[in-house]
C-alpha cells in the first residue's frame, strides 16, 4: 500500500486546513487509516484514526477540532482540522494499519505516507 498525504500549508491561528490520504495501487479499503504528527524534536503523535468500519478515534490534543472521514469510492481519508493554534504545527503522516489494534501507536502502522507540513503562524 502506498499512501500519499497532501494539503498542508500555511494557516492563521483559529483557521482551517483539510489534509487528504489517497492510496496508489492496492485498495486501502480493508485498513485502518490514522494521521499522525511531528513537531521539531518532539515524538510523533497520534492524532487521528479511522477503522474499515468508519468508526473514528482521535488523540486528547484535537477532540473535538478535528474530524477524520473516509470515502471508500476514493480511496481517500481526510483530516479536517478546525481552530488551529500554533500547537498544531508540525509535519503531518498518514498511515495503514492491518492489525485491527494498536491504532493510537506509531507501531501499530506498516505503511506510511511522505508527510505534508502543517504551520500555523504564531
Amino acid at each position: 500500500v502506498q499512501l500519499q498525504a497532501s494539503g498542508g500549508g500555511l494557516v492563521q491561528p483559529g483557521g482551517s486546513l483539510s489534509l487528504s490520504c489517497s492510496s496508489s495501487g492496492r485498495s486501502f479499503d480493508s485498513y485502518a487509516i490514522g494521521w499522525f504528527r511531528q513537531a521539531p524534536e518532539k515524538d510523533r503523535e497520534f492524532v487521528a484514526a479511522i477503522k474499515w468500519d468508519h468508526s473514528p478515534l482521535y488523540g486528547d490534543s484535537v477532540k473535538g477540532r478535528f474530524t477524520i472521514s473516509r470515502d471508500s469510492t476514493n480511496d481517500t481519508v481526510y483530516l479536517q482540522m478546525n481552530s488551529l493554534t500554533p500547537d498544531d504545527t508540525a509535519i503531518y503522516y498518514c498511515a495503514a494499519n492491518n492489525y485491527w489494534s494498536d491504532y493510537d501507536v506509531p507501531f501499530g502502522y506498516d505503511y506510511w505516507g511522505q508527510g505534508t507540513q502543517v504551520t500555523v503562524l504564531q
